[in-house]
Order: structure tokens, then C-alpha cells, then sequence
């Protein structure tokens, strides 16, 4: 049975059918199997309504999850930060792989960075987090900007740039990476400026619980600090009850002296859309060294945020 295909699921788009082609190739070399990919349309992929008003949290990961429950995937790899941050027990995350760039990026028009857009610039995204911080940051810089709610895929956001009806789009720098656009990038907006989704630029391979050896395949491409990291991310997001539509951003770094990493800084944002409440947060600590770990110093920083009033900045809770 050793070259017996391996089914890989994937949705369809043409971002997740160039990171799972990536995956794939990936789990060819440390299996010594072919991986063939198996495209699945998910309700998020059809539905033309804003994520908010859909739910956000699972709209693009359940049609898989389900294909894989059935046998019809042996695996699957989804954006990390699609994931809904309940694990099933039948399910398992076999792997975590080194994370690509978790930054968001601007493409505006003529060039333009951030902060050169001139005033009542209009600002795709169908992100509330994004929303958030990018109209919280404009009042605390004085500037003029109009958050513009949007849908579809990398082509079309950035087609409303190209057709000027939009000054620029805000996306994200790890999807443009593995689609080969990331000269199409105006600016790069810093983490200090705008904290991405928890889990952001990082994938996820899943598996169903019991086949122990694709697990202990799968796992050769886990790195250890990404999943540190996304854990303590995703478990703040949790302890907040946010669904991944919310307006919630988070990042943990890892801080090295050298070549040496010594500690881990996880970094919290919630805010109201419109930009005129935020509460953000961070603490510092030793880096996690078990899932437990990760899981409290998430969980304690959602404590202090929650404290500082986060609860009622969230527009889209999870039920």
C-alpha cells in the first residue's frame, strides 16, 4: 500500500489549491507516497454574504472536516485562521508548519503606502478586524479614511483597486506569498499597526484521530514554536468567545537573544469597528513548552482583557 495515492482535501480557490499544491509535495517527501488533491467547495466559497452576517467561524473548514469524518480525505489543510477554535475529538491537527509572514499588506493605487492615502480614502476589507484597527489608528493619526466592506477572492479585491473604485485593499501578506503576488504589495503594515487574526499565515493539516502512522507522518512537518505560538493565539481568542469574524487580532512572538529563543510575547487587540474603542493588551513570558502552557498564557491575557472591558467591543460573538 506504500504508493497507494494519498487524498488530500482542499477548497477550491486559487490560494488554497497553491498552499495544499504546496503541502502536498511536502507530504510526498517524508511519506514517499503521491498525494492527489481532492477539491471541495465549501459554503464559504459560495455564499456571497459578508462573513460577519454568515457566521465567519467554520464557514470555509466544515464541508472538509466532514469529507475527512467520511473517509472520502485521508487529510486536509485549511488556513489556520479559518479554523473554529473547538477541536473535535474524532479530528486532529497532525501539523503545524513553519508559519509564512503573518503581516496584513495594503495594494493601493499609484504606489501609495498607508499613510499616503489621500483624505476619504476608501478602504477595502471584509475583515472587522481590520476594520478596527486601521480606523483606530487613522483617528489616533488624524487621518481621513472610509472602511469599505467587502467580498471575493484575491483577484477581485484587488480588481476594485485596479478599476478605481477603491483606493486600496487590505489582505494578507502570507496569501499573496504563496500565489506568487507579493510585488503587487503597496505597503506592509506593521504589527505595531494593525495585529493580524490569530493564527494568521499559518496552515493546518488534519487528520482523522485514529490512523496513528498518517499522524506520525504528518508530523514531520509540525514546527514546534509556529504551534506554540497559534495555540496561545487561538486560545485567547477563545477564552474571548470571539468567532473569527470578530474584531479580535493577535500575534505571539517569539523573542531571541542571538540564535537563542528565549521568550514568547503574545499581543492582544479588540476593538469596536468603527475605530473608537480598542482594548490591547500584551504580556511576556517563557516560551510554552507543552500545549498546557500555550493554552494558559492565552487564556490569562484574554483575563486582563476581558477585565479592560473586551467583552463589549465584539460585535460578533460566538454561540
Amino acid at each position: 500500500m506504500k504508493d497507494k495515492a494519498l487524498r488530500l482535501g482542499t477548497r477550491r480557490s486559487k490560494l488554497a489549491m497553491a498552499q495544499s499544491g504546496q503541502v502536498a509535495d511536502a507530504v510526498s517527501q517524508v511519506t514517499g507516497r503521491p498525494v492527489e488533491l481532492v477539491e471541495i467547495t465549501t459554503y464559504g466559497d459560495v455564499s456571497r454574504e459578508a462573513l460577519a452576517q454568515i457566521g465567519g467561524t467554520g464557514v470555509f473548514v466544515t464541508a472538509l472536516r466532514e469529507a475527512l469524518l467520511k473517509g472520502e480525505v485521508d487529510f486536509a489543510v485549511h488556513s489556520l485562521k479559518d479554523l473554529p477554535t473547538g477541536q473535535p475529538d474524532e479530528l486532529v491537527l497532525a501539523a503545524i508548519p513553519v508559519r509564512e509572514d503573518p503581516r496584513d499588506v495594503i495594494v493601493a493605487r499609484d504606489a501609495l503606502k498607508f499613510t499616503d492615502l489621500p483624505r476619504g480614502a476608501r478602504i477595502g476589507t471584509g475583515s472587522p478586524r481590520r476594520m478596527a484597527q486601521l480606523n483606530a489608528y487613522a483617528r489616533g493619526h488624524g487621518l481621513d479614511i472610509e472602511t469599505v466592506p467587502i467580498r471575493g477572492n484575491v483577484d477581485t479585491r484587488i480588481g476594485y483597486v485596479r478599476d478605481g473604485e477603491l483606493d486600496a485593499v487590505v489582505l494578507a501578506a502570507a496569501g499573496l506569498n504563496r500565489i506568487g503576488r507579493i510585488d503587487e504589495v503597496t505597503d506592509f503594515l506593521s504589527v505595531d499597526t494593525v495585529l493580524p487574526a490569530p493564527g494568521q499565515g499559518a496552515l493546518a493539516i488534519e487528520c482523522a484521530a485514529d490512523n496513528a502512522d498518517l499522524i506520525a507522518a504528518l508530523g514531520e512537518l509540525d514546527d514546534p514554536f509556529t504551534r506554540v505560538a497559534v495555540t496561545a493565539e487561538r486560545s485567547l481568542l477563545a477564552a474571548l468567545e470571539a468567532g473569527c469574524s470578530a474584531p479580535v487580532g493577535a500575534l505571539a512572538d517569539l523573542l531571541a537573544d542571538g540564535q537563542i529563543v528565549k521568550e514568547m510575547r503574545l499581543r492582544g487587540v479588540v476593538g469596536t469597528t468603527d475605530g473608537t474603542r480598542t482594548v490591547q493588551l500584551s504580556t511576556t513570558g517563557p516560551v510554552p513548552e507543552t500545549h498546557d502552557q500555550a493554552l494558559a498564557l492565552g487564556r490569562e491575557l484574554a483575563t486582563e482583557m476581558l477585565a479592560q472591558g473586551a467583552a463589549g467591543l465584539m460585535g460578533e460573538r460566538a454561540h
